[in-house]
């Protein structure tokens, strides 16, 4: 299921830099090119995974080397490549090259400033720590003897891996940068879910469930016997240590509150977070505010949804008829994941009206694998591979499939599959000409506030007449603005769990369970909720300037390629290259015979 239509490349990057239009001395882009080459392998080389979910294979038996001492030296090799990097005359670059060093730059600082505040000692959570990364069998390719071979070697190395990672939380106790106990006691729950007697069970072991026909039975068998020990004698008994290690020092030593302003220097290191997060410059403070805003205007829009659907009663009786109506419901995942993908199905054909730019690369709807379900979101994406081997995919969590509805389907998909996250990442990694660490990076206030963007499209689409769905569509955007509430409320207010959940409660149609979740993980992972309505309200704020500017010579289509063409951003370096194109084109509508070939 899916798109499949040729990449058009629109030449952004040398269309906004006019200004600059001499070439650059070799000298200049020879050394920014081999900086970006090497510093490129550097990350591959001491990120393994990283690299196995990049297609790159020559450490598909690795694990990253997280030691204390191997976090050390990531930092002190940033400000030995920002030296390296501020000695290039910028000044000399192609206005493309100008870009990607400014990216880089910033980039790389971003890393640095966050050395004082030791957030990598803290190495697991509910949504995405170290019990997860069985899920990573999902994204990885298994189609020789040697890819199954390494993912043994991979269980092999598992052990020393998660002493590592235990090491470093051990660390965080001493340093006192460690979660709440409430997240703690999740992860051990999640945890003591997994089946401790059979092998086959266990994550580890689902790419042998059904290896490739062309291996020969001697092959399978052995490969197979060798999966289940290896799961046995290496990955049970480091997931046993890390679950000893929880109950018995971890949650014991944890925060009994929540909130970031817990740790040393805790005000600094949650404006660190918040500000690395959403790649601006906002303070907790103005974006606690920004939510608020955000929560009343929304607020507004559901009443008018509310009206059109005629229910004559409060919103609170509304919100209780939504979370209790079974016509809103499916029987079961299975029925679940069926609705999803029809709706797919549904959207696809409608994005030739705004998009003059589409990813090769198709997409498919899965459900979150069951082992996982219970602690993940109600949907997440997926990237595809970059050599086209592996579609992008789109997760829709059927786990108590009575507690999600149906009315939130449609936003669902415009965030997380077309045209939202695996639309503007399949984009992203085919423009050949952008430097790896352009087309294979990411913020997440760009891509997800693209993506919160994208579900905002659903009016243009269509897709909203429905009143029940437009209140999906603003329920689903209520939760991206109760997070800026939510999120520095807790961790700049010091509000508490349950004041985070009785808000999330009042302003959000959903059920106790999703809201607890959802507080759950932003306590988990301070800042990064902030990313979607911040990013969200730039990328509208910089199509309503350009609209307001260009007039009728205003095009979508363009203006989208304009977002998506330089592959993602920070907001910052964003809004000077949407700007610039706007202004380029006023200039040549201005004055058309500039602009003749």
């Amino acid at each position: 299921m899916g798109i499949l239509f040729l990449l058009l490349v629109f030449p952004i990057s040398v269309s906004v830099g006019s200004a600059q239009t001499t070439s650059a001395p070799p000298g200049a882009a020879q050394s920014l090119t081999q900086l970006f080459d090497t510093e490129w392998e550097y990350q591959m080389a001491h990120n393994p995974v990283r690299a196995s979910l990049l297609g790159d294979r020559r450490w598909n038996d690795k694990w990253q080397d997280v030691s204390l001492g191997a976090m050390h030296e990531q930092f002190q090799h940033a400000h030995k490549v920002l030296d390296q990097l501020h000695a290039i005359d910028r000044g000399q670059l192609s206005a493309a090259d100008q870009l990607s060093y400014e990216v880089f730059d910033y980039n790389t600082r971003d890393f640095v400033e966050g050395e004082p505040y030791k957030w990598y000692l803290v190495r697991t959570n509910t949504f995405n720590g170290i019990q997860t990364v069985e899920g990573l069998v999902n994204s990885l390719r298994f189609e020789t003897v040697k890819d199954y071979e390494d993912w043994l070697g991979r269980m092999h190395n598992f052990p020393a891996y998660m002493d590592q990672n235990i090491s470093l939380m051990r660390e965080g106790m001493q340093q006192h940068v460690l979660l709440p106990k409430v997240i703690g006691e999740k992860v051990l729950r999640q945890l003591n879910g997994m089946d401790w007697q059979d092998p086959t069970k266990h994550g580890f072991y689902k790419p042998f469930n059904k290896m490739p026909r062309a291996f020969s039975e001697a092959d399978k068998k052995r490969l197979d016997g060798e999966a289940r020990q290896a799961i046995k004698a290496d990955v049970l008994p480091a997931f046993q240590r890390l679950r000893n290690f929880l109950e018995k020092e971890y949650v014991p030593a944890s925060f009994e509150q929540v909130g970031a302003w817990q740790v040393p220097n805790g005000e600094k290191t949650y404006t660190y977070l918040a500000r690395s997060m959403t790649t601006s410059s906002l303070t907790p403070e103005q974006i606690h505010e920004t939510g608020l805003q955000e929560v009343k205007r929304i607020q507004r829009e559901m009443e008018k949804a509310k009206e059109q659907a005629g229910f004559k009663g409060s919103m609170p009786e509304f919100f209780q008829f939504l979370r209790t109506d079974g016509r809103f419901y499916t029987r079961s995942a299975e029925e679940l994941l069926e609705y999803t993908r029809a709706q797919a199905k549904a959207v696809d054909p409608l994005l030739i009206k705004l998009f003059r730019t589409f990813p090769r690369l198709p997409y498919g709807v899965d459900p979150v694998p069951q082992e996982i379900a219970p602690g993940m979101p109600a949907a997440y994406a997926s990237q595809g591979a970059p050599d086209g081997s592996r579609p992008g995919y789109f997760y829709i969590n059927t786990y108590k499939p009575e507690t999600r509805p149906k009315y939130e389907i449609t936003s669902l998909i415009l965030h997380e599959a077309v045209p939202g996250h695996t639309f503007q990442g399949g984009i992203a990694i085919e423009l050949k000409d952008l430097p790896k660490f352009r087309r294979y990076g990411g913020y997440s206030a760009y891509a997800e506030g693209w993506a919160l963007y994208c579900e905002s499209l659903g009016d243009e689409m269509g897709l909203y007449d429905d009143p029940y769905v437009r209140f999906g569509k603003l329920s689903n955007e209520m939760w991206r603005a109760v997070r800026l509430v939510v999120d520095t409320g807790m961790h700049q207010k010091r509000w508490t769990r349950k004041q985070a959940i009785d808000y999330f409660l009042a302003n959000v149609a959903t059920t106790e369970y999703n809201a607890t979740s959802e507080v759950d993980r932003y306590i988990s992972w301070p800042g990064q909720a902030l990313a979607y309505k911040i990013g969200e309200l730039k990328i509208k704020e910089l199509r309503k300037s350009a609209s307001s500017a260009l007039g009728e010579a205003f095009d979508l289509r363009e203006f989208h390629d304009a977002v998506l063409l330089n592959g993602p951003l920070p907001l910052t370096v964003l809004e000077k290259q949407v700007n610039a194109w706007r202004d380029g084109k006023k200039r040549n509508a201005a004055n058309p015979a500039s602009s003749a070939p």
